[in-house]
């Protein structure tokens, strides 16, 4: 058997390495994650879909002899979807819902030798930073309980901060994969527009904007990962151009002298964390001490427009999100099967037109051509990947008066109102204030990681964000793996851990 400590120094890949060599087996590595996660998960709520049993099961016949054969994995409980587990997105109107066919991005997990011990908590329909369903309660930070792990893809980030899996399967449509590796101390990449699979029903998530990979403690991992998972399956309507090599081998090259900007402006205009702003200088200075080229810039995009347009999309999909429900409810969907700011997401996203959305994406095109012109003189852009250090539970809830104020305009139906009012401006401004820097690569479809070089003097983590040109993630990876090798943080671990 292998024990605790043990299993807190394996990264994925030197598990599946184990196992290849007959050190460990698949069965043992299971039992350490099942053990870790049943220790841990109930001050966490990280993992609200257990699916330990048919995990052993699988573990003990044999798993695929992938890159990563035998290793414990959890998957989120929104987007890619696993035959014959609940599939709540977080939303009690879909606790009946249990999918019939896998992802294609589960079969290429599935296909590396990954053995799914579960399912992760989730925001409803993974809209909020933060993660506090009303259907299964909040994820918690494994660095500090009262604090959240982020969102969406914050129960993926506790079980991965809190060493129950080394990797773990997690989504990005405005920073879901980047905030949560922000606030737990982990390595977070957004992939591409199209690097990764999105079938086999949908063509694109959230008009393109989303895109799913893995949060992970080491670069590696996430590398190996893509190398697993990237490239078109049937019908993709993008085609990026293949790797040159695998992206697990760009760990070994030098990134060269990059040329890096940084910018330490808040897009809408607020003020940045003092913690947060030193996050990015010291990242600056360790950069320019890799013998990199490092200048400080005003960011490169319009931050009320990316944020304008990140919001249309954010009503728009929240809207239709809500009438899809009537497919599994057998009815119209009701403002009872939601929570009350969902339900007014999707009321404000009927107020507006067509013409309305198009405008906004004229934005995401204006936003593409800011940063291609950008990268014209820079390789990558350096900030904060939030406004602040994570943010306690609660904290973003909406306050009584708020409350009151949902349950009037969901029952009477005043979305139209609300909006002509302003006040959706002023609510939305505060939603982004905190987290206002991951949305651009979410609408440009660029590459972003978020790769955690600072705690704050109380002990939380404090990401730095890296944006980087379209289909450029060996620059990223490249960069990522000597960061790595020179401010380690695979071994710190969490007071929860201790």
């Amino acid at each position: 058997m292998i024990s605790s400590a043990e299993y807190d120094r394996l990264d994925g890949l030197a598990m599946a390495a184990l196992v290849r060599s007959g050190q460990l087996t698949a069965a043992e590595l299971c039992a350490a994650a099942i053990a870790r996660a049943e220790a841990v998960n109930p001050r966490l709520n990280a993992v609200v879909h257990p699916l330990y049993e048919p995990a052993r099961q699988r573990a003990g016949a044999g798993l695929p002899a992938g890159p990563f054969g035998g290793v414990p994995f959890l998957l989120k409980d929104f987007g890619a979807q696993y035959a014959g587990a609940p599939h709540t997105s977080g939303s009690r109107a879909l606790r009946g819902f249990t999918p019939t066919e896998d992802a294609e991005l589960v079969r290429r997990w599935q296909a590396a030798g990954l053995n799914i011990l579960g399912k992760t908590n989730t925001p409803e329909f993974a809209l909020m930073g933060v993660t506090e369903p009303q259907l299964y309660g909040p994820a918690r930070n494994p660095w500090h309980l009262g604090h959240t792990p982020g969102g969406s893809s914050g129960g993926a980030a506790a079980a991965v901060a809190a060493g129950v899996v080394p990797v773990a399967g997690a989504g990005d449509g405005g920073g879901s994969i980047r905030i949560p590796a922000a606030c737990c101390g982990l390595f977070g990449l957004k992939p591409s527009r199209g690097r990764v699979p999105t079938g086999p029903e949908q063509g694109e998530k959230w008009q393109g904007a989303a895109v799913e990979h893995v949060l992970s403690r080491s670069v590696r991992d996430s590398a190996a990962l893509l190398d697993a998972t990237q490239g078109p399956d049937a019908g993709a309507p993008y085609f990026l151009p293949a790797p040159a090599r695998p992206y697990l081998e760009e760990l070994r090259r030098e990134p060269g002298r990059l040329r890096i900007a940084f910018s330490l402006g808040h897009p809408l205009g607020r003020a940045v964390h003092p913690e947060c702003a030193t996050a990015v200088r010291e990242a600056a200075h360790l950069l320019e001490s890799l013998g990199h080229e490092v200048a400080e810039v005003p960011l490169p995009f319009d931050g009320r427009a990316v944020a304008s347009a990140f919001l249309m999309l954010y009503f728009g999909e929240t809207g239709a999100s809500i009438a899809a429900l009537a497919k599994h409810l057998g009815r119209p969907a009701r403002p009872a099967d939601v929570e009350p700011t969902t339900w007014l997401l999707g009321l404000l996203g009927r107020t507006y037109s067509a013409a309305d959305f198009a405008a906004a994406r004229h934005t995401w095109n204006d936003s593409a051509r800011r940063m291609g012109r950008f990268h014209q003189t820079y390789d990558l852009l350096l900030t904060p990947t939030l406004a602040t250090p994570p943010v306690r539970i609660g904290e973003l809830q909406p306050k009584p008066t708020e409350q009151k104020l949902l349950k009037l305009v969901n029952t009477f139906g005043l979305g139209g109102l609300i909006r002509r009012s302003g006040l959706v401006e002023k609510l939305a401004e505060q939603s982004l204030e905190k987290t206002p820097y991951t949305q651009v690569a979410n609408l440009t479809g660029q590459p972003a990681m978020s790769v955690p070089l600072h705690w704050t003097a109380d002990g939380l983590p404090c990401g730095v964000q890296f944006i980087a040109p379209l289909g450029a993630e060996d620059v990223l990876f490249r960069l990522a793996g000597q960061l790595e090798q020179a401010r380690p943080w695979f071994d710190k671990r969490p007071p929860l851990c201790d």
